[in-house]
C-alpha cells in the first residue's frame, strides 16, 4: 500500500513503531480519544497521557474531566499542565497556542516519565491538507508547502504523527464502531478561524470535484519536504564555508538565490528566527553593496536586528 493512501486507523497504526513506553498528547477531541484508545489496544500498558489545559474557553474544564475520565478507565497514567497560551504583538493566537503546548509537553514528559522518548499527537489526513492550503494562501515556500513532518525530533524526545493518512472522518467513525463518545470543541465551529472555514467550506468541495486530494495533496507535501531536504543540506555546506556568523565576503560569492538559502538557514539554526520575504530581500540588497569597509548595515529581521560586525553579519535579538 502506498505511503500515501488513505487508511484505517488499524492500518496506520500497524506501520507505526514508537519506542515503549510513549506519550499521547490527550485534548478529549475525536482524533486525540481514537488515538489513545487504539494504541492501549495495541500497547497495553505502553501508554502514557498529557493533557494541556490552555484556559482559552469556558470548556476547558470540560475536557479535563473527560480526560480524566477515559484514562482512569483504560488504566492509562495521565499528567496535566496548564498552560498560559496568550500571546505577542504580531503573533496569531494559533502559534501561541501551538508553542506553549508543545513546550508544556516536552516539559511534562521529561519530568513525570524520565524513561519515555516518543510522543505521539493526533494531526490526520485533513489537518494536513488544511496546513498546505494555508501555507499556498500565505504565499509560503518549500517549508510550508512542506506542511507537518509525520515524525521528527526536538527538545530530547521523537515526535510522532501517525494519523497524517486518516481522514477525520473515518476517525470519528471508528470510534462510534467502538462504542466512544468525545468532546466536540466549541472554536471548532467559529468561523473567524481560518482552518475552520477551510474545514466547512473548502474541504467538501475537494472532495466532490477532486475525490482523491487527500493523497495527492499528501504527494505534494512530501515532494516538497524532500526538496527542502535538498536545500537544507545544500545551505548547511555553504554556511561551512562562510562561517557562522557569516562573512560578508564569502556570502557576496554565492548566488542571490544561496544566499537566501543560507541566511535563511543560519537565521533559523543558530538564532530561532525566520525573515519574511521583504526583509529578506532588503537584507540581500544591503549585503550586496555593502562593498566598502565604512558601509553600516542595521536591519530589523524576524524577532531582533542584523548589523554589520567588521567582516561579519552580526544578530541582536530585541
Amino acid at each position: 500500500m502506498s505511503q500515501h493512501t488513505t487508511k484505517t486507523p488499524e492500518q496506520a497504526l500497524a506501520e507505526f513503531s514508537p519506542g515503549l513506553p510513549f506519550a499521547v498528547a490527550l485534548s478529549g477531541g475525536a482524533d486525540s480519544v481514537a488515538l489513545l484508545l487504539a494504541c492501549t489496544q495495541r500497547w497495553p500498558g505502553q501508554v502514557r497521557a498529557v493533557h494541556i489545559h490552555h484556559g482559552l474557553q469556558a470548556a476547558a474544564d470540560d475536557f479535563q474531566s473527560h480526560c480524566a475520565h477515559l484514562c482512569e478507565q483504560w488504566g492509562v497514567p495521565l499528567v496535566v499542565r496548564r498552560v498560559d497560551a496568550g500571546h505577542a504583538p504580531g503573533q496569531s493566537p494559533e502559534d501561541a497556542a501551538r508553542q506553549a503546548r508543545y513546550k508544556a509537553l516536552s516539559e511534562a514528559v521529561h519530568s513525570e516519565w524520565p524513561e519515555v522518548r516518543d510522543v505521539v499527537l493526533a494531526q490526520h489526513a485533513d489537518d494536513q491538507v488544511e496546513t498546505l492550503l494555508i501555507a499556498l494562501s500565505r504565499g509560503a515556500g518549500l517549508p510550508g508547502l512542506a506542511s507537518m513532518p509525520a515524525q521528527w525530533q526536538r527538545q530530547g524526545l521523537h515526535w510522532h504523527r501517525p494519523w497524517l493518512s486518516v481522514p477525520g472522518r473515518v476517525l470519528r467513525e471508528w470510534l462510534r464502531s467502538q462504542g466512544q463518545a468525545w468532546i466536540e470543541d466549541p472554536s471548532n465551529s467559529d468561523q473567524k478561524f481560518t482552518r475552520n472555514r477551510i474545514r466547512s467550506q473548502v474541504l467538501p468541495a475537494l472532495a466532490e470535484a477532486l475525490p482523491a486530494f487527500r493523497e495527492t495533496f499528501a504527494r505534494s507535501a512530501a515532494h516538497a519536504a524532500q526538496a527542502q531536504e535538498v536545500l537544507n543540506e545544500v545551505a548547511a555546506q555553504d554556511l561551512s564555508q562562510t562561517g557562522v556568523p557569516p562573512r560578508i565576503q564569502a556570502v557576496q560569492q554565492l548566488s542571490r538565490a544561496r544566499q537566501a538559502l543560507v541566511l535563511r538557514h543560519w537565521l533559523r539554526q543558530h538564532h530561532a528566527t525566520t525573515p519574511s520575504t521583504a526583509q529578506l530581500n532588503e537584507l540581500l540588497g544591503q549585503i550586496e553593496v555593502c562593498t566598502t569597509r565604512g558601509h553600516r548595515l542595521h536591519l530589523k529581521v524576524g524577532q531582533g536586528y542584523i548589523e554589520r560586525a567588521g567582516e561579519h553579519l552580526a544578530w541582536r535579538s530585541t
